[in-house]
């Protein structure tokens, strides 16, 4: 059954850009607008900024290094990383990287730090209001208009109710590449699915400590119904789907804090994620497909590098063409939305790639709302302007005691 509305929708402002979802990619779209001296807004469905990095407690801000010596993200991924250690790390802090003490080879630290999610929260936010960017909170995108293969409006949702913002450019910054879906771009689902994750704080005779996890099997005598969770995977993009994540995520660590509390009277947990630990679930598909493949490839219009937080050595330059796709003309991607293959989904969707991704969707908004006809290598002007390193041949050599491990120290 359907139900048929008549609405009259108030226009709530105009924008040149307009950033939807405020996790790492729409901070670092949302920034590198506003430094284009554009006028930004940002919207946000939750009240707080960092999406999976803060609200989901996911705080492990991987490698901005290859892993062999070399830095590969700039600009705007290590201004947040060093933004998220502000009042200090949580937990890797690699002093080889941060104060330039011991050596950078395959064998040392790799150039990633674990943060508090909550005071790298506040201090994004104090740095998009000092920029310009409009912020808004507990606004969702729920429709747009598309008028030629253009996104004119926003139609969005929030406590005030129904409102509409008239756009000049979109960064799709969702995670779940909402906003291209609603405006008929073409997108593509994670196969694979996303299995349960548990991760909380707690505090105990340990002292203060994130928890990695997945299902926590119940004590015995506490046997869950029905099969483990273990094997369920979850797509992402359903309520339904999501509720009975975030229950069973809740049950797994419950029976974690039972287990842990057999042992240490004073554990108790203190923090748990306010949004499902989701990973992967619709990307764009755009003019571009990233692949495993592509590591150490040179690649003319790239707008950034991206290494392997699983193993070191990779480098992935990324495409100006894998941000967008034809079909909508004023419309970016950024972050775990990007398109790239099934196998490269997992790797590009972490923090360090959603800030490159991110910076360089934001400028790129700000220069146009004609994507297909942007010149590529303005692009590429601004954004080595910023500070960023589009190409592995421009990197500079290791400094004296880095690069690959000495061979005695490969065999200890």
């Amino acid at each position: 059954m359907y139900l048929s509305e008549n609405l009259e929708t108030p226009v709530w402002g105009e924008y040149e850009v307009a950033v939807c979802g405020g996790g790492i990619a729409g901070i670092s779209a949302a920034l590198a607008a506003a430094r284009q001296g554009k006028k930004t807004v940002l919207l946000e469905q939750q009240y707080l900024l960092g999406g999976l990095a803060t609200a989901g407690l996911v705080t492990i801000y991987l490698p901005l290094c290859d892993g062999m010596g070399r830095q590969i993200s700039f600009g705007i991924a290590e201004e947040l990383l060093r933004l998220s250690i502000r009042d200090g790390a949580e937990a890797r802090y690699p002093e080889n990287w941060l104060e330039n003490k011991g050596t950078r080879t395959e064998c040392d630290p790799r150039f990633q730090v674990q943060f508090n999610p909550h005071l790298f929260a506040i201090h994004a936010e104090a740095l998009l209001l000092r920029e310009g960017v409009d912020l808004l909170y507990g606004t969702r995108v729920t429709d747009v208009r598309v008028e030629d293969s253009y996104i004119r409006c926003l139609f969005v949702e929030n406590k005030s109710g129904r409102g509409a913002f008239l756009v000049r450019s979109v960064v799709d910054a969702t995670g779940d590449c909402d906003v291209a879906l609603r405006a008929g771009a073409p997108t593509e689902t994670f196969l694979a699915g996303n299995k349960l994750s548990s991760w909380y704080y707690s505090l105990g005779k340990d002292g203060y400590r994130l928890n990695l996890q997945d299902w926590v099997d119940p004590p015995a005598g506490e046997a869950e119904k029905g099969p483990s969770p273990k094997d369920r995977r979850f797509d992402g993009l359903e309520a339904k789907s999501l509720t009975e994540q975030t229950v069973l995520s809740h049950r797994s660590v419950y029976h974690d804090f039972l287990r842990k509390r057999k042992e240490d009277p004073s554990y108790v947990p203190t923090c748990l994620p306010s949004i499902p630990q989701v990973r992967m679930t619709r990307k764009l598909r755009g003019k571009c497909e990233l692949s495993e493949a592509d590591s150490h490839r040179h690649c003319e219009s790239s707008v950034g590098m991206v290494s392997n937080w699983r193993s070191r050595g990779p480098v992935y330059e990324v495409p100006f063409e894998a941000l967008f796709c034809p079909e909508i003309r004023n419309l970016l991607c950024a972050g775990r939305c990007i398109s790239t293959d099934q196998s490269l989904w997992n790797i590009l969707r972490v923090i360090p790639c959603c800030a490159v991704t991110g910076e360089a969707a934001g400028t790129a908004a700000a220069m146009t709302d004609d994507l297909p006809r942007l010149s590529v290598s303005e692009l590429q002007k601004r954004l080595r302007q910023r500070g960023v390193v589009l190409h592995e041949k421009d990197l500079p050599p290791p400094r004296a005691g880095e690069g690959p491990c000495p061979a005695e120290a490969l065999e200890k």
